[in-house]
């Protein structure tokens, strides 16, 4: 039986120093030795609402990560609270079905709660910024498998290989909120696997490859400035008419590895919005493209963490983001509306099957 009521618990806060925290081997505790596998991401809302979620999440899958929970504005509603109740939910949940929970995301462009853009200076905006991150990885340390630290921190079309997205926090803090956020996060908990995570980066498209070139860039700057960087996180929010650019991919992974990185797939699922064809026609090339996807990023070693952005059709942002001209409903994830399993599913079997 699924138990999604809380716990009383105590609302611990440690702010880490960011400083002295250096680049590291990825950690080696006891839930980052443990194959992940494959996951998906649910909302607190979602799980209480259907029990069919939950009850597929605990059947398909050995690691979940929420969708909100984690995130500044639901987590941090004002500078000095911290809600960690619906997070700690979803940790409950996991815990009870045998699961591994992952953290997204520490820093992010989009998610900033209101509170924070009324600081003026810029030694506040740091301040709240060590303080968050810091707060939060101390409060999940040793329970957590990872954390995606950096999220979406190239543009969408970028001008060259050094350009980054204009933030909030680079406003302030100019490209210095990168390396401070996972040097702050292994201050507060040395043993978590650090990743910083993009999309649109799999094809290829001009845009793509320009996004991969830039993404590239960064981890390299920051791994040469010693910081702790364990994972790079492919989100893989693949579009279903774009091929994937099978050759640039799993050259750039295996780069990657030789640099002594990990690689996840962080939040996969397939916009199907541009295609023709019968569900059953369409639903076969979402497959293609998971399967070339993952076929290219295991070229040079084992996929052992994938994560999808959902499980079942029925609860994916793509169908409230991205409608269909036949008003038909997307189909982007391994279950559909009912909870059948689809093509795709049979893929990540395929590539998980021995974690």
């Amino acid at each position: 039986m699924i138990r999604l009521d809380r716990r009383e618990f105590l609302l611990g806060s440690a702010a880490a120093l960011a400083a002295g925290a250096t680049a590291s081997a990825a950690p080696a505790s006891k839930l980052t030795q443990r194959r992940p596998g494959f996951g998906a991401a649910a909302t607190l809302w979602d799980l209480q609402a259907d029990p069919r979620l939950g009850e597929a999440i605990s059947t398909y899958c050995t690691q979940v990560v929420p969708v909100l929970e984690l995130k500044w504005p639901m987590l941090r509603p004002n500078a000095h609270t911290f809600n960690f109740e619906r997070a700690d939910a979803i940790l409950d949940f996991a815990r009870d079905n045998d699961l591994t929970m992952r953290g997204h995301a520490l820093a992010w462009y989009h998610d900033i709660p209101d509170w924070t853009k009324q600081i003026k200076m810029t030694r506040g905006v740091e301040r709240a910024y060590v303080d968050h991150i810091g707060t939060v990885a101390s409060y999940y340390k040793d329970k957590l498998t990872s954390w995606d630290v950096v999220n979406e921190p190239i543009p969408d079309n970028p001008r060259g290989p050094k350009d980054r997205r204009d933030t909030f926090w680079t406003q302030h803090l100019g490209q210095s909120w990168i390396p401070l956020a996972f040097r702050t996060a292994a201050a507060a908990d040395p043993f978590v696997k650090l990743a910083i995570n993009e999309y649109d980066i799999e094809s290829a498209k001009d845009s793509f490859i320009a996004k991969r070139a830039a993404y590239r860039n960064l981890i390299m700057e920051l791994l040469d400035q010693g910081v702790p960087l364990h994972a790079v996180g492919l989100q893989s929010h693949l579009h279903a008419e774009l091929e994937i650019d099978t050759h640039g991919l799993a050259e750039f992974v295996t780069e990657l590895r030789s640099w002594g990185l990990d690689v996840l797939v962080t939040e996969l699922d397939v916009d199907d919005q541009k295609l023709a064809g019968s569900p059953a026609e369409r639903d076969a090339i979402v497959a293609k493209r998971v399967d070339d996807l993952l076929t290219a990023i295991s070229t040079s070693g084992p996929v052992r963490s994938i994560l999808t952005w959902g499980l079942s059709d029925r609860y994916s942002w793509i169908n409230g983001t991205f409608a269909r001209a036949d008003k038909q409903p997307n189909r982007p994830l391994p279950l559909d509306g009912e909870f059948k399993p689809k093509p795709f599913l049979d893929v990540i079997s395929k590539f998980t099957k021995d974690a």
